[in-house]
């Protein structure tokens, strides 16, 4: 079966279909995070219906709680959340690195931790988390990587970069499941160097498709930029490419056009539950008072439930009122919105009007 086929380009921003055990999905497309098997605030239901057709949720978490043997018994978590669509799954290694209490527990076996919830301990190895995320059943796993902290030197960096690539060719070796695709993740933090050897490592591997990781953790805007082009220019055309953790639309607009595919990011639905609030004009902060009587919508230009139902002044009440519905309300918008910027660049790329969709959001 073929994986990934591009079929239209406008410069270098492409249109393409990622097929997986679930059907096939028109790239570039963007992931809500549902970390722990859920989208915060929202149903399975209203994530279709707002237009995503992918997510992503924690192989080291559900392998946690509920725990395997839970999932296995729905046959695996499409069944378990009910969801007939794609999803992701990440191995958890930056989830487990980024708790301070774990940050130096890798080795080249892997990584040992105690768990947050109950303080147990384990081991992520290469071999163990091919096995998670199989017997989770996602459409796309990720490896087990070393995604090294921004700020990190250059020696700190390399090693966690070493590391990433044996990780990478374990997790093919242990990796059985023939259904499901599997993506290499590429690191070099913003060393030039690094991230060029990198990116030619794990395309050498062919995988189903290419991450590029550790990006998005702090670092100045044009270094991201930076690393996005030549991570790019060093892997095959041919292959999806994954930014991991961007869901800004300025963000996103300047990955597609290097030519990125596929996006996640707690972003949009982060943003929404602190009240800041994605909208044609530019950001929104509905908890000013200013909204506090505005009889108009979120955004006029907006066909998503939530601008056609409520005021912003009903929501900044919410807000104000720290009532859950709020959350819920502005987090299915942020969301939406992104889906329609996904379906608007997927257009605009077939009709080759890329730059021009690129103008209009000169706002973010």
């Amino acid at each position: 079966m073929e994986r990934f086929k591009i079929t239209h380009k406008s410069g270098k921003a492409r249109v393409g279909i990622l097929s997986t055990k679930t059907g096939n999905y028109e790239t570039p497309f963007f992931m809500p995070v549902a970390t722990k098997g859920a989208v915060k605030y929202l149903e399975v239901e209203e994530i279709e219906e707002l237009g995503a057709y992918a997510f992503i949720s924690n192989a080291f978490l559900l392998y946690l709680k509920p725990g395997l043997d839970v999932i296995k018994k729905h046959k695996g978590l499409h069944n378990f959340m009910n969801w007939k669509k794609c999803i992701f799954t990440d191995s958890g290694g930056f989830q487990v690195q980024s708790l301070n209490d774990f940050k130096d527990k890798f080795s080249d076996k892997g990584l040992k931790f105690k768990s947050p919830f109950d303080g147990s301990l384990h081991e992520l190895t290469p071999k163990k988390v091919m096995e998670i995320e199989e017997t989770i059943g996602s459409d796309v796993a990720m490896c087990l990587d070393q995604m090294p902290l921004y700020g990190s030197s250059k020696e700190q960096v390399e090693e966690a970069t070493k590391r990433t690539h044996l990780f990478a060719e374990q997790c093919i070796k242990n990796h059985k499941d023939k259904t499901q695709l599997l993506f290499g993740i590429a690191q070099g933090g913003t060393f030039p160097e690094l991230r060029k050897r990198s990116s030619q490592f794990i395309s050498s591997l062919n995988f189903d498709g290419i991450a590029l990781g550790g990006l998005a953790v702090g670092e100045p805007l044009e270094a991201m930029k930076e690393m996005i082009k030549i991570s790019i220019a060093n892997m095959p055309e041919e292959k999806p490419k994954y930014l991991m953790g961007v869901g800004s639309p300025k963000e996103i607009i300047e990955a597609v056009e290097q030519g990125v595919d596929i996006f996640d990011s707690v972003w949009p639905t982060r943003n929404a539950r602190h009240g800041k609030i994605f909208t044609s004009e530019g950001y929104l902060e509905i908890e000013k008072s200013k909204h506090k009587n505005s009889l108009e919508s979120l955004d006029k230009t907006c066909n998503c439930k939530v601008c056609k139902t409520y005021t912003k002044s009903y929501l900044h009440h919410l807000f104000k009122a720290n009532e859950p519905l709020g959350k819920k309300l502005l987090s299915y918008h942020n969301l939406f919105f992104l889906q329609n910027l996904m379906q608007k660049i997927r257009q605009a790329i077939k009709a080759n009007k890329f730059k021009e969709l690129k103008d209009e959001y000169s706002k973010f």
